[in-house]
């Protein structure tokens, strides 16, 4: 399968983020998914819920329009209202295909609180493109292994990470590291595409360092790139995961304890 990865780097408008969306897909050069970052309909570092709607408002039907139209498969991350908050969706959609993964793990670290204005989810999310089964999930939650095998046990052999990562000393480093690391607890592909690097905007909040990392289930990266506004096509051979899981079989040999 062909994925396309999509480094851009969004501005607080939606609508012309709109089109960074549509010109990643017609770049995508017959890709079947086209992967772009956490915040592609708006950055972070400003409200977010005057931008937020709804899986069926204008934003997001008009991303499924642009999937739909050249035959793939969008992923984007953008906001859902919820209460007095909003929720931090990864949009999935193309034809026949229509759903939001809301992070479940909130970035309250290195000083963010992104707990203050967005709501967790609660549920993975797994769908299939061609026959093969695939999941998604977004920045903070690649902290979290347990997530990807969940997802892996829901029969994904890859997934696909929408990210916003922030920026630090050694939080490179770490990217790499944790896309490894979940490959291989996992033993699926990880693809991670990230939001490149604005510069300096003034604000602490994650707006991203680019580097978006594929790595394959033996924690091989098979492709990162640099910080800056970029793009690749990567093309995954799911026999590389049956084999991962036949030789490092660690979902079947684990030994679930309780306290």
């Amino acid at each position: 399968m062909r994925i396309a990865v999509s480094q851009i780097s969004s501005t607080t408008d939606p609508r012309s983020n709109l089109e960074l969306v549509r010109d990643a897909v017609r770049r995508a050069e017959g890709a079947r998914v086209v992967v772009l970052p956490e915040a592609t309909m708006c950055r972070f570092g400003v409200p977010l819920g005057p931008v937020a709607e709804p899986l069926d408002g204008p934003w997001a039907s008009a991303v499924h329009e642009i999937a739909v139209q050249h035959d793939v498969v969008v992923v984007a991350g953008m906001f859902t209202p919820s209460g007095d908050r909003v929720t931090n969706t990864l949009l999935v959609t193309g034809p026949d295909l229509h759903v939001g993964y809301d992070k479940i793990h909130l970035f309250d670290a290195f000083g963010f609180q992104e707990s203050r204005t967005v709501a967790p989810g609660s549920s993975p999310v797994v769908f299939e493109v061609d026959g093969v089964t695939l999941g998604v999930a977004t920045c903070y939650d690649i902290r979290f292994p347990e997530l990807f095998r969940a997802l892996a046990d829901e029969g994904a052999s890859a997934v696909l990470v929408g990210a916003s990562w922030g920026a630090g000393p050694g939080k490179k480093e770490q990217w790499e590291l944790l896309v490894r690391a979940r490959a291989l607890d996992c033993t699926s592909f990880v693809v991670a595409c990230g939001q490149a690097f604005p510069g300096d905007l003034g604000s602490s909040a994650p707006t991203g360092i680019g580097c978006s990392t594929v790595a394959d289930p033996f924690g091989n990266v098979v492709v990162q790139l640099s910080e800056q506004v970029s793009e690749t096509v990567v093309d995954l051979d799911f026999d590389v995961v049956a084999k991962a899981r036949e030789v490092l079989p660690v979902l079947a040999n684990r030994r679930l304890t309780s306290s």
